[in-house]
């Protein structure tokens, strides 16, 4: 078994980080609209929306083959704008324990920011680092950003 490891990426969102901070807490279904390319389906399979301790199920493509995964919220702060995902189901979990995705938004200079940071451990060695889930990350980022301001 490997070490807990973690990953880190940030990305300046030119639409307003309150906006994809509610996007991902209240309505993220809606990601399979701006990013149809990654998100195939999404289903609330327990709780509500924007409340710790529901259970999302996903069906995305990560690098060109599609997955699905369940995820439990964890951790919702309205406050600092971060949100937390555990991965409870799916092809990631079979090659990392402990998989949590914390997004967090903060302004600094004016400027919103996204953060995602990946904790994890890598169950065997043979398995990479999972930097294609973090690009995956980043690059619905971006593709929210485009969708909000219409490009």
């Amino acid at each position: 078994m490997g070490l807990p490891c973690k990953l880190i990426a940030q990305v300046a969102f030119k639409a307003g980080g309150d906006v994809f901070h509610q996007i991902l807490c209240n309505n993220p279904g809606h990601l399979v609209t701006t990013s149809p390319g990654k998100f195939q389906g999404f289903d609330l399979h327990q709780g509500t929306l924007g409340v710790n301790g529901s259970v999302l199920f996903w069906k995305y493509t990560l690098e060109g083959k599609e997955q699905t995964c369940k995820q439990i919220i964890q951790d919702i702060d309205e406050v600092k704008k971060q949100i937390t995902f555990k991965f409870i189901e799916g092809e990631l979990i079979e090659m990392y324990k402990n998989l949590i995705i914390t997004m967090h938004v903060e302004t600094k200079n004016g400027i919103d920011y996204v953060t995602w940071t990946m904790e994890y451990e890598i169950i065997d060695d043979a398995n990479p680092h999972p930097f294609s889930v973090l690009n995956f990350c980043v690059e619905f980022t971006s593709e929210i950003e485009h969708h909000i301001f219409g490009k």
